[in-house]
């Protein structure tokens, strides 16, 4: 019997919800744009799914690798690999699948998330998925302090980039996509509002 806590291996919840819905399946390639030691990889990787990642951390990279020579020899190294998500060196249209999981907000101001929110969405194909986490002012614009732009010092002390509601929607219209989802807002009391944003890439036509 598959022990259900070992085979999906710390994978995010929203990301499972995906996965139950048959949003992705066997077959498809899963980029990880931000990967970090790639926790909501280890799933996909001993799945038999074809799986790609970016990191700036050289030290994130390599534990990705590691696991994967435990879990999936067969994928090359170079699948792994150490660049910013605005500047992948992956083809266009590569994944079927594009996971950008608590990254976005980690951007230095606005320049810096619209390239990076291209280079994730560069590489996307169309009608595939591109499932993003991140922080927001979402349900939290009263306990969030302005410290330039859209730079906010949070409840617990750390400075994000925030997006708010009328921006995704925004953002989801100049990318070209359709929500697969509403948007959807965990508020960690007293800490941060994290959003579920899930776009599909139209079809080519």
């Amino acid at each position: 019997m598959i022990d259900p806590i070992e085979h999906f291996n710390g994978i995010d919840i929203y990301l499972f919800d995906q996965l139950q819905r048959g949003r992705i399946v066997p077959g498809m390639t899963v980029l990880d744009a931000g990967s970090g030691s790639g926790r909501n990889l280890i799933y996909f990787m001993r799945a038999g799914y074809r799986v790609l990642a970016a990191d700036t951390s050289a030290d994130a990279i390599g534990a990705l690798q590691a696991s994967a020579a435990q879990f999936a020899p067969r994928i090359p190294p170079e699948n792994f690999r150490v660049e910013p998500i605005e500047a992948m060196t992956f083809p266009d249209q590569i994944a079927d699948v594009v996971i950008s999981n608590a990254v976005l907000h980690f951007a230095r101001d606005d320049e810096h998330f619209w390239a990076m929110l291209r280079g994730s969405w560069r590489v996307l194909r169309p009608g595939g998925l591109f499932f993003c986490r991140l922080a927001s002012t979402i349900g939290s614009e009263h306990l969030v302090d302005p410290i330039g732009g859209r730079r906010y010092r949070l409840p617990d002390g750390s400075e994000r980039y925030l997006m708010d509601e009328a921006l995704l929607l925004e953002a989801t219209e100049r990318l070209g996509g359709t929500l697969a989802d509403p948007l959807k807002t965990t508020l960690v009391h007293h800490q941060r509002s994290m959003t579920t944003w899930v776009v599909r890439k139209q079809p080519a036509t």
